[in-house]
């Protein structure tokens, strides 16, 4: 973080205007890094909440016509006040830069910049003059100044970017704000074309998504959040349901190379996707009989319907992209084999399909009916033979264990239970999930941790426990569990499945020159996904360890846009949009602490899911999803929340 010489955000004023380096002080809440990008400092920053200045060169003047330019951009002109005033704005500031500006230009500035902000329909009109007028406010003499002596202001150089709390929060970086006002619309079509725009399986996205967008909803502080990813879910089903024609532009202009991605889980489906659109031979080498990784083989189908998982691959090989199923990289082919097929580029996107240990005693003895839960999923989704009995117990406290527990419900087993070693407030697992499995009757058993298993004759009999309490809090930020002394109990069981985490296998490596982290991960450059082996990257849940579907969505999508510029003969790094869309992170775009000043009490609508006694003996669909009323209704609650960033460099 470089030196604060003045900011404002939020109403929290920072002026260090005339203070030696001792008193300054640093904004709170307010740290932005130094540099944009190697050789490129940050100058000033003006947002939807105020200002800052970093440099003694930076001119606020200059810094305000940029963004309202920026602002006019930006601009969707369908509310008067906002297209033209913004417009009006930006001339004036313009005239005062130029030494022609007079005080009576600065007065009907702050005038109509203050009707902007009360009668534009969104937040790029509410917010825009929020910054624009601070900044005449605190440095009013500066702009008379230049006014009176008819300066002309030296203008800098600038970028800028759009964004909203939902959209700053998902890993793609959606537009969700005009996605969900498609809806409101009713262009479903359209709708469909913006969200694979960033998102290879809107839809997959709209069915199990664990929605970080819907958290970061303006929403929230009136009443509820917009129901974002069923809104994403019915755009997609809609289409699946009406044969909807897909048309996407792929670049033949360019000579296609040929590509080999390794896994066709979310992040490889993603990188072939978009690679695929830009022209590119791509071809998918896939260990498992079919596509989806982990959303195909970790999901059960009362989450993911099998039917429209495919539909969604479909559409990743209508972008010319081939699919080689059964086909175990590091077995039956190698690496270097595929680089002397002729591909030019390689994108490992394997995921994590091994099941962490418990470190139980018990667990490697090979007992009848113990299961990694990975294990567990993969064989009901495959149609393979999994331990049954009456009990069944299952330790872990994320999705996959949940999963594991409704799946066993559906398969018939009497007495199901979960046990997880914090309490109900610490568990990863989506709220949703938890909420449902308790109304199928899952037992849980909080603040506990199993220590060993029981077997006889060579099968488990039951699960020896032990009572934990929460002492001081990890790494994590949690409460570090801690034994009871003298609390351990029985539980009997006919199946015991772990499902505390997930894990790579790289074994396909072999030979090769790629360099693993210590966590067993493959180690890329942030910037580019390359990995130590020119030529190959990598993403996903075998580069950051077990993430969201989403976060391996926007991997893979990165890796495209590096695979892409490594083809061209260019150095591959991030597009500038997408550091934008990292530094504006940086910037806190959802302020849960704002007060918005209007009325509430809109809630979203109910959502509609299977009866308990019908849902638990099949594996159909639990949500019914959004129906075309109810989506249109809720795509109305959106308070449409831009936010418009803009960076001042200084070379």
């Amino acid at each position: 973080m470089t030196r604060v010489i003045f900011s404002t955000w939020a109403e929290r004023v920072i002026d260090n205007r005339g203070k030696p380096p001792e008193a300054q002080a640093a904004p709170p809440d307010f740290n932005l890094p130094a540099a944009f990008e190697q050789n490129k400092n940050i100058s000033a920053f003006m947002g939807w909440a105020g200002f800052a200045l970093f440099d003694e060169q930076a001119s606020i003047i200059d810094l305000s016509r940029a963004y309202a330019e920026a602002l006019q951009h930006y601009s969707c002109g369908k509310c008067y006040p906002c297209r033209v005033g913004i417009k009006i704005i930006h001339d004036m500031l313009l005239r005062i830069e130029e030494g022609s500006g007079t005080e009576a230009d600065l007065i009907r500035l702050e005038q109509l910049a203050r009707d902007i902000q009360r009668s534009s329909k969104c937040q790029v009109g509410q917010t825009g003059p929020i910054p624009l007028l601070a900044g005449i406010s605190y440095f009013r003499d500066e702009f008379l100044s230049v006014i009176k002596n008819k300066t002309r202001v030296t203008k800098q150089q600038y970028l800028s970017h759009l964004t909203a709390p939902c959209t700053d929060a998902c890993p793609v970086h959606l537009d969700i704000p005009s996605y969900v006002e498609l809806v409101k619309e009713r262009k479903l079509k359209e709708a469909a074309e913006l969200l694979r725009e960033r998102n290879a399986l809107p839809g997959v996205c709209g069915k199990v998504c664990v929605r970080p967008c819907e958290f970061s909803c303006r929403r929230l502080l009136l009443d509820e959040s917009i129901c974002i990813k069923a809104v994403k879910r019915y755009i997609i089903e809609y289409e699946f349901g009406h044969g909807q024609p897909r048309e996407f532009k792929r670049d033949v202009s360019a000579q296609p190379d040929k590509v080999a991605i390794v896994g066709a889980g979310p992040a490889g489906l993603a990188a072939a996707f978009y690679l695929g659109r830009k022209g590119h031979q791509v071809t998918i080498f896939e260990a498992l009989p079919e596509g989806g990784g982990m959303a195909a083989v970790g999901i059960p189908d009362y989450r993911l319907p099998r039917d429209f998982l495919n539909y969604e691959i479909d559409v990743v090989k209508s972008c010319g992209v081939t699919i080689i199923y059964d086909t175990v990289v590091g077995k039956d082919i190698t690496l270097q084999q595929l680089r002397e097929q002729g591909f030019k580029a390689l994108f490992l996107g394997v995921g994590a399909h091994e099941s962490k240990k418990m470190g139980v005693d018990g667990e490697d003895k090979g007992y009848r009916g113990f299961i990694p839960g990975v294990v567990f999923l993969r064989y009901i989704n495959l149609g393979k033979e999994v331990p049954l009995g009456e009990r069944l117990v299952v330790v872990g406290g994320g999705n996959v264990a949940i999963d594991c527990v409704r799946s066993a419900v559906r398969l018939g087993f009497k007495d199901v239970r979960l046990l997880y070693r914090r309490s109900r407030a610490e568990m990863p697992a989506d709220e949703v999930e938890i909420r449902e499995a308790e109304e199928e009757g899952i037992v849980f058993h909080y603040l506990t941790l199993p220590a060993r298993l029981i077997a006889e004759d060579g099968a488990v009999k039951s699960v020896a426990c032990i009572r934990m309490e929460l002492g001081e809090p990890d790494a994590s930020g949690r409460r570090r569990p801690v034994p009871v002394a003298g609390s351990e109990f029985i539980i009997e069981t006919d199946v015991v499945i772990s499902a505390i985490g997930q894990d790579s296998n790289l074994f396909f490596i072999g030979p090769e020159p790629i360099e693993v982290t210590k966590w067993g991960t493959i180690k890329v450059d942030e910037q580019s996904m390359k990995t130590s082996l020119a030529g190959v990257f990598s993403g996903g849940d075998c580069v950051t360890g077990p993430a969201s579907l989403v976060e391996a969505l926007a991997a893979g999508s990165d890796a495209a846009l590096a695979i892409d510029q490594y083809l061209s003969g260019a150095e591959p790094e991030l597009p500038t949009y997408r550091k934008l869309e990292k530094f504006a992170g940086a910037v806190k775009v959802f302020d849960k602490n704002e007060i918005i000043g209007i009325l509430g009490g809109q809630p979203r609508p109910p959502v509609s899911c299977l009866p308990v006694e019908e849902r638990i003996h099949s594996f159909q669909e639990v949500d019914q999803g959004l129906t075309a009323k109810t989506a249109v209704k809720d795509a109305d609650r959106c308070l449409r929340c831009y936010r418009v960033a803009l960076l001042a460099l200084s070379l």
